[in-house]
């Protein structure tokens, strides 16, 4: 995201996104970031060692009720103006024109919800909520549950 990995130490994902984050850090082995829509996470086996990075999130449920002050401002400068509604279709055919591609995965807290993941990149995926009779790049529609 704008050149910060999900390896990247702490001070390195804030020198990209800028130092306006919430930080989580309970039990001092796991931290994480909020940076608005995106979250940053890290663990490490002790206080005595470095943060290694783990994954990122990005947290898009956020633009419904929040709009594009949901999103980091550097975030905001790069890419411009947020819409408050991400469609699963509009996402799923940016991504197929990329060369990546999502495939559904049971959940069992469906029926509001159809997961998805990268299978090239373990712990990528997405939760997304149902919308009746939303077309999929794939050409198929998720049945409404």
């Amino acid at each position: 995201m704008l050149g910060a990995r999900p390896t990247d130490g702490p001070d390195q994902v804030t020198a990209v996104l800028g130092a306006d984050f919430a930080e989580n850090s309970p039990d001092g082995h796991g931290m994480g970031r909020d940076y608005g829509m995106a979250e940053f996470f890290w663990q490490r086996e002790s206080p005595d060692h470095p943060w290694v990075g783990h994954h990122f999130t990005l947290q898009v449920h956020r633009l419904s009720s929040l709009g594009s002050g949901a999103v980091n401002p550097v975030i905001r400068e790069r890419y411009g103006r947020f819409a408050r509604r991400l469609r699963y279709g509009k996402l799923e055919r940016l991504l197929a024109g990329r060369g990546v591609y999502m495939e559904d995965v049971p959940d069992p807290n469906g029926p509001a919800y159809t997961l998805y993941r990268q299978p090239d990149s373990p712990g990528v995926g997405a939760g997304v909520p149902d919308c009746p009779g939303e077309a999929r790049a794939s050409g198929r529609r998720r049945a409404h549950r």
